[in-house]
């Protein structure tokens, strides 16, 4: 059973990603927690093999963490869970020993698949012994390199979901049709993935009265709740 730390500042993505850990099999939660010193305190107490690491922490940079665990020897791997898309970013985590980056939102199919990913490297590289040859490492190192099967339901794609994400954060409280407006795309469509965007916990929807007849929805980023 791999032991998994998930480290998240926000209540409810954090349960969610506890929740979908506990989904895939082979998977265990050792604990949750929301800040960088209270992870450090746990891995100082309790050995994990894995860290779902969100890298925007309110007390500390989250590869301060993993920098951290490196400079102690630690054997526990890193996935950073974030919304950063800064490829400096991406470069500062492979070099703090991040092993791979999961972008926010996410569905549980690409959790999923992160997390296989990294049960077949481990199993692949979880014996004491020499390797047969450098195919066998390829073939390790190439099990966390593998494309995720869904990302993101059918018929979504990932530069539209980056529209409307852009559009809700610059317009916040604002209807699907304004949302649609901002971000190019219909109102049907922008209420698509603003749904899918509340499920995954990142959008907060909310009802706003005023006129006669059935409330307006209107839509916000949860960060800046």
């Amino acid at each position: 059973m791999i032991s998994v730390l998930v480290v998240e500042d926000d209540p409810v993505a954090g349960e969610a990603h506890e929740s979908y850990v506990q989904r895939v099999p082979g998977f265990d939660v050792a604990g949750r927690v929301r800040t960088g010193q209270a992870a450090l305190r746990f891995l100082e107490e309790t050995a994990v093999d894995l860290v779902l690491l969100d890298l925007r922490l309110p007390d500390m940079d989250g590869l301060q963490v993993s920098r951290a665990l490196r400079m102690i020897g630690s054997g526990t791997d890193v996935i950073a869970v974030t919304s950063a898309r800064d490829l400096k970013v991406v470069r500062d985590s492979v070099a703090s020993g991040v092993v791979q980056y999961l972008l926010k939102p996410f569905t549980f199919a690409a959790m999923r698949d992160k997390l296989e990913h990294y049960a077949r490297f481990r199993s692949t590289l979880g014996h004491d012994r020499e390797a047969s040859g450098q195919g066998e490492i390829d073939r390790a190192f190439s099990a966390l390199r593998e494309g995720n099967r869904s990302s993101l339901p059918k018929g979504m794609g990932e530069e539209t979901l980056a529209a409307v994400v852009s559009a809700v954060r610059a317009n916040p409280g604002a209807s699907a049709e304004a949302i649609g407006r901002a971000s190019g795309v219909s109102r049907v469509t922008a209420r698509r993935y603003l749904e899918y965007l509340v499920d995954s916990g990142m959008v907060l929807r909310r009802p706003q009265y005023g006129g006669v007849g059935r409330p307006e929805m209107t839509y916000l980023w949860h960060a800046e709740t």
